[in-house]
């Protein structure tokens, strides 16, 4: 089982991990559309979702270039903005930068900061460079090095992004560990090397019985004390 001994350089996922992404985007359909019930909310978060996903497996694929975030996001609020009739230009554009405002998981922020005092730590995001950035400041999240696979031109689970966190932390994938709420997201670093974690949150993606990950958590404040425990 890893612990801070175990690991040089701790790599969190953000989207989902740190910042509660349907949450922060179900807000923004609220903004966009004040009328609209819970379950046509849904019907628009399920929307820009699919398109989001959809675009990134057809990046994956080689069938469209790379575009960041940014790009993506915006056609996910064109997309949702046609179905609601919204046609104020400025209310589309800020619905677009809904991904730039998610709002932390409780514990994130303080998990953190306890865990900087032992270790350097990434956040590692398919979030466009800048739409990170951004998030990052909303958010209150504070790390050593923000990473985007934007530097790579690549989504997660694609190697070349994990790769790029081992880079830069300078160390065998061994000595790194990644921690995702995201079990296709721990697969991938765990073919790339990695140690990882796995850590609870309401809308993250469970492991399965086949899944081996060195971590189990129900949230950040336990995997930290477990981490820097002794």
């Amino acid at each position: 089982m890893a612990d801070i001994h175990d690991v040089d350089v701790v790599v969190f996922d953000v989207l989902g991990t740190l910042v509660d992404e349907p949450g922060g985007l179900r807000a923004a359909m609220r903004e966009a559309a004040p009328a609209s019930g819970d379950a046509f909310v849904e019907e628009l978060l399920t929307l820009w979702q699919r398109h989001v996903e959809r675009e990134q497996r057809r990046i994956a694929r080689g069938d469209r270039p790379y575009a960041n975030t940014q790009t993506v996001d915006a056609e996910a609020a064109r997309r949702v903005a046609g179905v609601v009739g919204l046609d104020d230009p400025a209310a589309i554009a800020r619905l677009a930068t809904a991904g730039q405002r998610l709002p932390p998981w409780a514990d994130s922020a303080a998990g953190l900061e306890r865990l900087a005092r032992h270790v350097p730590v990434f956040g590692l995001s398919n979030a466009g460079r800048t739409a990170l950035l951004r998030l990052k400041a909303h958010a209150g999240l504070h790390w050593h090095r923000t990473l985007s696979g934007e530097a790579v031109l690549a989504y997660k689970p694609a190697p070349e992004v994990y790769r790029l966190a081992i880079d830069t932390a300078g160390c065998p994938p061994e000595r790194v560990l990644m921690v995702a709420a995201h079990a296709w997201d721990l697969r991938g670093a765990r073919a790339a090397g990695m140690r990882t974690a796995y850590v609870q949150r309401p809308a993250g993606d469970p492991p399965t019985g086949s899944d081996a990950f060195d971590r189990h958590a129900d949230g950040l404040d336990e995997l930290v004390t477990a981490l820097t425990a002794g």
